[in-house]
């Protein structure tokens, strides 16, 4: 069944009425980037006849990601903080994001932006994903020409490996289409950059690297490669379609991406098998629903010790595991052999190259702080942009704040940055 993305209009009344207008704004507190929900939802509420371009410009001031973070935002943010979650369940904060700013974009309301003057700088960023665009929409701002280079031939990085139902790939481009036009901001796909350092030397001031995280994490265990990794999943599931029987190996959100993926191209059966218990993974609730709905099994207390390939298909060699104490280990005994998989994706994580650290190279992202949200990302750009900015111009913009207001995420948040035109 197709997931609805966006609210109808009467959706958008009934959680508008919702929001409690809290002073303090427990909202904005909790989000990564600083958008205020409380701000551009009294917006909404205030009746006037452009509320909705008003909250969309209220949006991207602060989050030039606005309706990608829409729809993929988990609820540990600002929908955990919002008040209305003691008295019976938060605003649907998220959905009303991606929503004014899909109704926006839908009728060509144009947003009218501040004018730039360039102050004379050349700034190089590294990778054309969430962090090095929000990098790039700052420092625009701020005057700065900038060459954005991208390895591959789209723009969205990881961002791009979140399926299509969840994610459809032409709000991607809505957002960029958005962040072009903020400044000089040059992008160049099918560029690949070995080296960082040596832009430097080209003339550029500063660079900011956002590569994400391009290795994928193996499990070390005999026969791994014959498992097809979440990226190379993700990036092409058509390629791997089949009725058969699927095994997802880890428990994440990608894993549960893979799996629903997987299920909805038709697979009969879809199997994730995790080390641990199903309490442990780290999922959010409409994660954890959509596993439910598309009738995913999950192997839980389970270690997966080898992959082998029989004719066509794939055996797993698994053993039970359990916690003494805080401790996981295998329980004795109880090595087993699963048949029958068509195919066997490898969804346990990924990692990042070393990064080489010099003066006016700065990192942001998942290369920076390990793999994270998209609206993470987005605060991990910003603040590399204005921690450039701070470097090149002796300029500190007071409203920054450096620190993680959300401690189970690693992504530092950040405060709003130049305002638009009123």
């Amino acid at each position: 069944m197709p997931k609805q993305l966006y609210l109808t209009p009467a959706q958008v009344k009934s959680e508008t009425e919702r929001c409690l207008n809290c002073q303090d704004k427990p909202c904005m507190k909790a989000c990564p980037a600083n958008c205020s929900p409380a701000d551009f939802i009294s917006l909404l509420k205030s009746g006037d006849e452009n509320a909705y371009i008003k909250a969309a410009k209220n949006i991207l001031n602060a989050n030039p990601f606005g309706q990608t973070c829409g729809l993929t935002c988990p609820d540990q943010f600002c929908m955990a903080a919002c008040s209305r979650r003691k008295l019976d369940m938060p605003v649907k904060i998220n959905a009303l994001q991606a929503t004014i700013l899909e109704k926006v974009r839908k009728t060509n309301a144009q947003i009218k932006l501040k004018p730039v003057c360039l102050n004379g700088k050349n700034i190089a960023i590294i990778g054309a994903g969430p962090a090095g665009l929000s990098a790039a929409s700052v420092l625009a701002r701020k005057g700065y020409s900038i060459t954005v280079f991208e390895g591959s031939d789209r723009i969205g990085g990881t961002a791009n490996l979140i399926p299509e139902f969840r994610l459809p790939h032409d709000v991607i481009e809505a957002d960029w289409n958005f962040i072009k036009k903020l400044g000089q901001i040059e992008l160049k796909l099918n560029t690949k950059v070995i080296n960082p350092v040596d832009l430097l030397k080209d003339g550029y001031d500063g660079i900011i690297v956002a590569i994400g995280e391009g290795n994928s994490i193996k499990m070390g265990i005999p026969g791994e490669d014959l498992a097809i990794s979440f990226k190379e999943y993700l990036k092409n599931p058509e390629k791997y379609k089949t009725s058969g029987n699927v095994a997802i190996l880890g428990g994440g959100a990608v894993a549960t991406d893979c799996a629903t993926t997987a299920k909805r191209l038709g697979a009969t059966n879809v199997e994730m098998f995790v080390r641990r218990r199903i309490c442990d993974m780290r999922l959010t609730n409409e994660e954890r629903l959509s596993l439910l709905d598309e009738q995913i099994d999950i192997t839980s207390m389970t270690r997966i010790t080898a992959i082998k390939k029989k004719k066509k298909t794939f055996i797993l060699q698994t053993c039970k595991t359990r916690f003494n104490g805080t401790k996981l280990e295998d329980i004795p005994r109880t090595k087993i052999k699963r048949p029958d998989f068509d195919l066997v994706v490898m969804a346990v994580g990924s990692k990042a190259d070393p990064m080489k650290r010099v003066e006016k190279v700065l990192y942001a992202g998942d290369c920076n702080h390990g793999g994270s949200t998209i609206v993470e990302c987005v605060a991990s750009g910003k603040n590399a942009a204005n921690e450039l900015h701070a470097t090149l111009s002796g300029e500190v913009d007071e409203s920054v704040c450096p620190v993680s207001k959300v401690v189970s995420y690693k992504a530092k948040s950040c405060q709003a940055i130049n305002a638009f035109n009123q």
